[in-house]
């Protein structure tokens, strides 16, 4: 394509290039090398979330290099770019947790931030774990710059003793550990093995089930999202999606043109037929947000309502990523899900066809058992529920794929904690009771600040063996990795004064994710009482971001956002 057809007197970069006003302006980027005929054409933002503090992130830099030469072979000038990530798997079990869902919205900012600031034409966005994937894709809605999304790819499965393992196997391994189930050198050497190359966590965890999200979504290229991140083939996805978006810049196709409602439920269709991380439910309102659409938590639980589960991927079934792009990938799953009527085949996407354009072509692979055809489900409703009752009037999410229905109703006394450590070394310690309902609070986006995951509690839990004999609640968040019956999300959360906050060691608690419910035996005098009495906790004082984020939150049901959203836009940035 040639970019000298795009009209620039239209686009943002001509506040930067075009005119003698702009002379010094021109001058930078003069001073980076760039030939004059560069600077006058689009200048196309390459964000990417690299760093080296994990292996999700690590080849996000050589990744981004293969983007830049398909901008530049399509008539665009790449300008590169980073911004932070927090990973999860680093930050998790302790205070840095915090710093895992605030982080989102740094992304997004930052971004928003930086193409504002440079006047760049359009976008493309790489993520490489959990929180960065949806923190991009807000970013492209808010902007609503031509934009396309690349995911760095997942890693490639450990191995074992013969076995494959994951990231989540350590967890559990910790647990495990705890109970004399497993050696110091048995420990040392599964560490060893667990993570053999770079990519994000490789089952169907938060990053995983957001990389799905971003092809039914439409924002990434068919098939771009579950390619691993040692392929080869991931520089072709790479090239291919910076030419893509200049010519997304030449057909005027914007993220807030893909990203409708019909998209959202698209994207919500494949976390449940994926068993995908409760996470999903709080980023797809997100970036709903970001485009004005009302999209809530309830909203997601309604399609996880009516949604097959037919995608046999960890933590809850046998494969991991790769496994799935090598049956034929994410098309694949949504192909049986459009065939039977459970996607909108009408919604547009970054190749400027609608998804029933791009599924045209794909065949369902018979000689596989990693997708299911989604008429003969594993089972007839999604991985994931929504819960509400008396605990949770603002809703809450469970996962339950791979979880036996007899399992997915449990009734039992709570067990209260204030935070995640007095509940880890509660377990660690063993000082609770088959049959307990564990109860961590003050966990949520506001209360935490920043509603940590609580992975670590769980995969102990797991590793000692009581994974399916106690069930967990809390207003905080649990990791793509966790199984068992953990209810996350709760809301109101107990910083507010949500019902969370008013129970007491012994209350009794049914979850119900057959029915969706979620409630304690209390009457609702029982709780105005406790409700009048109710006092917040002293909380260390804060500062710096975490306060900030404290301030502004919103709560889960919502996404847990922080700015009014796309509904209060008086003109986007690509309009100014």
């Amino acid at each position: 394509m040639d970019a000298r057809l795009i009209d620039k007197s239209k686009l943002p970069s001509r506040y930067v290039t075009e005119g003698p006003a702009r002379a010094p302006h021109r001058s930078y980027l003069y001073a980076m090398g760039l030939t004059k005929e560069q600077i006058h054409q689009p200048l196309i933002g390459v964000a990417t979330c690299w760093n080296e503090a994990a292996p999700c992130n690590i080849s996000l830099m050589r990744q981004a290099q293969a983007v830049k030469k398909g901008v530049a072979a399509a008539g665009g000038t790449p300008r590169e770019f980073c911004t932070i990530t927090v990973t999860d798997g680093i930050a998790m079990g302790h205070g840095g947790m915090r710093a895992s869902l605030p982080s989102r919205e740094v992304i997004a900012d930052s971004v928003e931030l930086t193409m504002r600031g440079h006047a760049y034409d359009a976008l493309v966005g790489m993520a490489g774990c959990d929180k960065s994937l949806p923190g991009m894709m807000m970013a492209m809605v808010r902007l609503n710059v031509p934009s396309v999304f690349i995911y760095g790819g997942s890693i490639l499965p450990g191995s074992f003793r013969g076995k494959p393992v994951t990231v989540q196997d350590l967890f559990e391994a910790v647990g495990k550990h705890s109970v004399g189930d497993m050696s110091d050198a048995d420990l040392d050497e599964l560490e060893q093995v667990a993570c053999p190359s770079a990519g994000a966590c490789g089952a169907q965890f938060t990053a995983n089930t957001m990389a799905t999200v971003s092809e039914a979504i439409g924002l990434a290229l068919p098939y771009s999202a579950g390619a691993p991140a040692p392929y080869e083939i991931r520089d072709r996805f790479c090239a291919t999606a910076g030419e893509m978006v200049v010519e997304l810049l030449k057909l005027g196709i914007r993220p807030r043109d893909i990203v409708t409602r019909k998209a959202l439920e698209n994207a919500a269709t494949v976390v449940a037929a994926s068993g995908g991380s409760t996470n999903a439910a709080l980023h797809l309102p997100a970036i709903a947000h970001e485009a004005g659409i009302e999209f809530t938590l309830f909203d997601v639980a309604e399609i996880f309502k009516r949604t097959p589960y037919i995608a046999d991927l960890k933590p809850g079934g046998r494969y991991v990523a790769k496994d799935m792009f090598e049956v034929g990938g994410i098309p694949l799953l949504m192909k049986t899900l459009l065939d039977h009527g459970f996607l909108h085949g009408d919604c547009i996407t970054v190749t400027g066809r609608t998804i029933a354009e791009n599924m045209a072509k794909v065949q369902w692979n018979p000689d596989q058992d990693v997708v299911y055809p989604a008429d003969r489900p594993i089972t007839p409703t999604g991985g994931v529920v929504g819960l509400k009752g008396n605990l949770a009037p603002e809703g809450a999410i469970v996962k339950v794929a791979g979880m036996p229905v007899e399992k997915q109703v449990f009734t039992g006394p709570a067990r209260v904690f204030d935070n995640e450590e007095a509940c880890f070394e509660a377990v660690t310690k063993r000082t609770y009771k088959e049959g307990d309902v564990l109860v961590i609070r003050y966990e949520g986006p506001r209360g935490g600040p920043g509603m940590r995951e609580m992975l670590s509690t769980t995969a102990a839990l797991y590793g000692q063996g009581m994974g399916d004999k106690v069930a967990l609640i809390t207003d905080g968040r649990f990791s793509g990795a966790t199984r068992g019956f953990c209810v996350g999300h709760v809301g109101p959360e107990a910083a507010v004064g949500g019902p969370i906050g008013l129970l007491r060691d012994g209350d009794m608690i049914t979850l119900d994710a057959i029915k969706g419910t979620l409630s304690v035996d209390l009457t609702d005098d029982e709780l105005a009482r406790r409700r009048a009495e109710w006092k917040a906790p002293e909380r260390p004082p804060l500062s710096g971001y975490l306060w900030k984020y404290a301030q502004g939150v919103g709560n889960a049901l919502n996404g847990a956002v922080t700015h009014p959203g796309g509904g209060k836009d008086i003109a986007t940035y690509a309009d100014l």
